[in-house]
Parts: structure tokens; C-alpha cells; sequence
């Protein structure tokens, strides 16, 4: 039998022996990971089949054809960017550990990278790690982190090394949300919902057991990462027609009313790019080979967010004079990332971050130019400095 023959018997039998609209979802999503669909190029055992990372196409397209949920959109940090980086970076069998409650999504993830002085300069973060027998203390600030108030674990870059320079000084860390010393503050959006945190460590501790890579490769480590991220939201569904242009397409069909030949144009040249999106992705994934992904995810990241944008711009469009009705600013305790979307009007305003979130558009636009391109990087004013002598404002 060939891999692919291997992947859909698989994604099959998971959907035949726990029906995804039968079944509790955590009890469907341990089955995935249990079969070796939660990431079918991870290793058997820890939730893949050891094939190629394209055949993940095969499974998406039989468990989601069949109800299943997307597990991405209730544990987006987890089990896109935390599994790649745990099952490549962790030691002993931590990987072993965290892996299934993560794929079934008993456990929800967050990442602790950006800082109020350090967000599309990463390397520039400040949150210490200091080494104290077997254990790390942890002290700082991190913000903009999408379900931390939800989260059990969290990935956390911080510094290790003053000294070094600011690449070189990182250490990459699994930290346990419901540690002493973790304090998480709710940072109200323009929504009304309050999805992402700021979040305080004082004296955190973390086992050594508990650190991805090396002490100083923290940087190298947190590439796996943010490679991971861009490649996983700017992936689009298996299904056509779903997500913001099938909103937008909803909205046309529930308000013939509203109607222009001049607002079909506009809404066929949007549905038209988010096919090619669509097709773009699944062809992409389906010829992915093995390891992570590279600095081309940028590519799909920056294409999603600004398509996303203009998708819901042109519902508020559609909408006219009834766009600017916003019904509840209300903050809700809300469990699962897909639980934030409410009306149209709340998407517009959601998808507004879509840009800046997950690295902006501007700085991935560098990194293709840079890393993909092959064109000169910027100028660097702190190049060959060490972190402690370079200015902070």
C-alpha cells in the first residue's frame, strides 16, 4: 500500500468508527492524532505516519468533507506552531507528553514571543531566563498573546544572555500557564472581546527538562516556530467556498436587496482570488516534503490577511448605511478561537489585525524580498552589539 493509499484508509477509519457529528470532539480529535492524521509527517506514535507533509491534503479533505472541525481553530498556537516545534526541539519524551492532549485539544496553547519593546524586532525581547540549579527563573512582560487566559502551556522565548548578541542570547522554553507567578490581563479590543493578554511572569519557574534546543539557540528554535505560524494562517481550508468568502457569499444570497451589478463584480473577482488561494495552498501542501516549512509561508500569510480584509470590506460595502450598526460590545467568556466571530460587522473589524498579527505585512514582505528573493537586507544600526549595549526606548 503507498503512503497516500496509507493516509486516507486511516483518515477513513477514524471517521467511520468516531463520527465527527456523533462524537464529543475531543474524543474525534484523539482518534486523528491516535490514527496518525493529526499531522500524518510526524512520527507513528505521536500522532503522524512518517509520510510526506503534503499527503496531510488527503486527510483534511476526508475529515473535514465529513463534519469534522478544523483543529486549528480552536487550538491555532497549539497545533500549528507548538507540535512542529516540540516534536523537532523538546527532550526525553517530553514530546511523548504533550503532544495528544494538545492534538484532542484538551491542552490550549499560547505563545509568548512578542513584548511591549520588542514586537516586529523579536530579537530585541527583554523577558529574562536565569538558570538555578535544574530549574529557570523567568521574569518580564509579554503581550498581544492570543489565548493566554485559556491556555494550560506556552511557548516562551526569553533572554538568557545580556551579554551575547541579541540573536545569539535567546533560550526557547515550554511554560505551564498555571505556574506561580504567571499572571494574564485581558487587553479589550475594538470588538469588544479581549482574545489576546498581556501576561506577567515573577520568578517562573521552569524545568530544565521543560527547554526546546540548546541554552543560546533559542532564535534558531523560534524559527521552527514562526515558520510554522505564517505557513499554518495563511493556509487555506480543504473545502471551497468556506470561511470569509463564504460569508461574503452567504451575505449576498440573504440580501437581494442590496444587490448592484457592480457589487457582483467585485464580489466574483474576490471569490476568484480566494479559489486561486485555495488551489495555490492545497498544491503547495500536497508537494510539501519533510521538515519545516520555509520563509515561503510568508508568501500565503500576506496574500490571506490582505484577501481576508478585503473580503469583509466589501460585505460593510454590501451592507451600505447598516454596516455601522453594531449590536454588543459585551465581553464574553468565550472558549474556542472561532467562538469570537459574530456578525459581519465584528469580522471587519476583527480581520483588521489580520495584517499585523502573526508578523506584519511589512516585515514579511522583507523576509520574501530577503529570504526568498535573495535581495539585500536592510541595514541593521544594532548589528555586532551586544544585547546590553544596545539602546532601548
Amino acid at each position: 500500500m503507498d503512503d497516500s493509499a496509507r493516509v486516507e484508509k486511516a483518515a477513513r477509519q477514524v471517521v467511520e468508527t468516531h463520527d465527527p457529528k456523533k462524537v464529543p470532539l475531543r474524543e474525534f480529535l484523539g482518534a486523528c492524532y491516535d490514527a496518525g492524521v493529526s499531522w500524518v509527517h510526524f512520527p507513528e506514535g505521536l500522532g503522524g505516519l512518517g509520510v510526506s507533509r503534503g499527503l496531510q491534503a488527503v486527510a483534511d479533505e476526508i475529515l473535514q468533507g465529513a463534519g469534522g472541525m478544523n483543529p486549528f481553530a480552536i487550538n491555532p498556537i497549539g497545533h500549528g506552531m507548538a507540535a512542529p516545534t516540540v516534536l523537532e526541539h523538546a527532550q526525553g519524551d517530553l514530546a511523548a507528553q504533550l503532544l495528544r492532549p494538545l492534538a484532542s485539544t484538551e491542552h490550549i496553547w499560547c505563545q509568548l514571543f512578542s513584548e511591549p519593546g520588542a514586537g516586529s524586532d523579536l530579537a530585541g525581547l527583554a523577558t529574562s531566563a536565569v538558570k538555578d540549579g535544574d530549574e529557570w527563573v523567568i521574569n518580564g512582560q509579554k503581550v498581544w498573546t492570543s489565548l493566554a487566559h485559556r491556555a494550560r502551556y506556552a511557548l516562551l522565548l526569553a533572554r538568557s544572555d545580556p551579554d551575547a548578541f541579541k540573536h545569539k542570547g535567546l533560550t526557547y522554553f515550554v511554560m505551564d500557564m498555571q505556574a506561580p507567578g504567571v499572571e494574564t490581563r485581558p487587553l479589550r479590543q475594538m470588538t469588544g472581546q479581549a482574545e489576546f493578554n498581556e501576561v506577567y511572569m515573577t520568578d517562573v519557574r521552569i524545568p530544565d527538562s521543560y527547554r526546546l534546543g540548546a541554552v543560546g539557540d533559542g532564535w534558531r528554535v523560534a524559527m521552527t516556530t514562526l515558520m510554522n505560524e505564517r505557513s499554518s494562517i495563511g493556509g487555506s481550508s480543504s473545502v471551497r467556498g468556506v470561511g470569509a468568502i463564504g460569508d461574503a457569499v452567504d451575505l449576498w444570497a440573504a440580501r437581494p436587496d442590496l444587490r448592484t451589478p457592480v457589487l457582483r463584480d467585485k464580489l466574483a473577482a474576490l471569490w476568484t482570488k480566494a479559489e486561486a488561494q485555495r488551489l495555490t495552498d492545497q498544491r503547495a501542501r500536497r508537494s510539501a516534503g519533510a521538515g519545516s516549512p520555509g520563509p515561503e509561508g510568508s508568501i500565503a500569510k500576506v496574500v490571506s490577511a490582505e484577501l481576508n480584509q478585503a473580503v469583509y470590506a466589501f460585505c460593510m460595502e454590501l451592507l451600505g448605511p447598516e454596516a455601522t450598526l453594531y449590536g454588543d460590545y459585551t465581553l464574553r467568556d468565550i472558549g474556542r478561537m472561532e467562538d469570537y466571530r459574530g456578525g459581519v460587522q465584528q469580522r471587519f473589524l476583527r480581520a483588521q489585525a489580520n495584517t499585523i498579527e502573526g508578523g506584519t505585512s511589512d516585515v514579511l514582505r522583507n523576509v520574501i524580498g530577503e529570504r526568498v528573493l535573495g535581495l539585500p537586507g536592510d541595514l541593521r544600526a544594532d548589528s555586532g552589539k551586544p544585547w546590553k549595549e544596545i539602546p532601548r526606548g
